[in-house]
């Protein structure tokens, strides 16, 4: 693709941020999004507000220099603990708003990219970044988390499965524990620097390494690789 716009959600910090620095770095053009927006090449928006993913994908296809996205990164997340000791309602609340931002938004972003494409866009590319939680399950504290990324990851396997053939390829990668401030809450919560054991390589991964791993499948990725998972949790779950 010569100079794709590509719109990355979530890139005000952490792996978002060094998502969207990666893509710029090999000539795309990038709109991002936050919750709030930072600067001109950033979106503003709540995910918890239902009304924003259709905002999110107008005004990026407004922003877009030809009225076309070629790439959707969907990377925006929470991550909050929610003790199954709660009241029923906050317990649900919680629930509710992890699965409205990391799966449900996500969803409907991934159907205007896909309706898009068959639309007349010539097809394009969507990534996910999902969680190693996704398989292999995440703390008492996190059943909401788990789900939601369980979620995606099946969402992005239908997308690979009944779309290729019309041009639409869907990858996903699957981070473990990752440098970044939502991380290191975990980290903390969890005990601290004891959890590495669970981790052979011995550390988490760099915001920058999961970057790269979505450049690659953003840009570089071969159309047969659609609906691959990669993981990258330095085997601490190995498939």
């Amino acid at each position: 693709m010569t100079q794709p716009t590509i719109l990355v959600t979530g890139s005000s910090r952490g792996i978002g941020a060094a998502i969207a620095a990666a893509l710029r770095a090999r000539g795309a053009r990038v709109i991002g999004h936050a919750s709030k927006a930072h600067d001109a090449h950033t979106i503003g928006a709540d995910l918890a507000d239902p009304t924003a993913p259709a905002r999110i994908w107008q005004e990026a296809l407004d922003r877009s220099a030809h009225g076309r996205i070629d790439v959707l990164v969907n990377n925006a997340g929470l991550f909050s603990a929610n003790p199954i000791t709660l009241s029923d309602i906050e317990w649900l609340d919680n629930w509710e708003d992890t699965l409205r931002i990391n799966l449900t938004a996500a969803t409907e972003l991934s159907r205007y990219a896909v309706r898009h494409w068959l639309e007349g866009a010539s097809g394009g590319r969507v990534v996910h970044v999902a969680s190693r939680a996704g398989y292999r399950g995440d703390s008492p504290d996190h059943w909401h988390y788990a789900a939601a990324k369980g979620g995606m990851i099946a969402m992005h396997k239908t997308i690979a499965r009944q779309y290729a053939r019309l041009g639409v390829m869907s990858y996903a990668v699957c981070p473990g524990f990752t440098d970044t401030a939502m991380a290191g809450d975990y980290l903390a919560s969890r005990g601290g620097p004891g959890l590495l054991a669970d981790i052979p390589l011995g550390r988490v991964a760099t915001p920058e390494e999961i970057a790269r791993i979505v450049e690659f499948c953003a840009l570089d990725a071969p159309e047969s690789m659609t609906g691959t998972v990669i993981d990258a949790n330095g085997a601490s779950y190995v498939r």
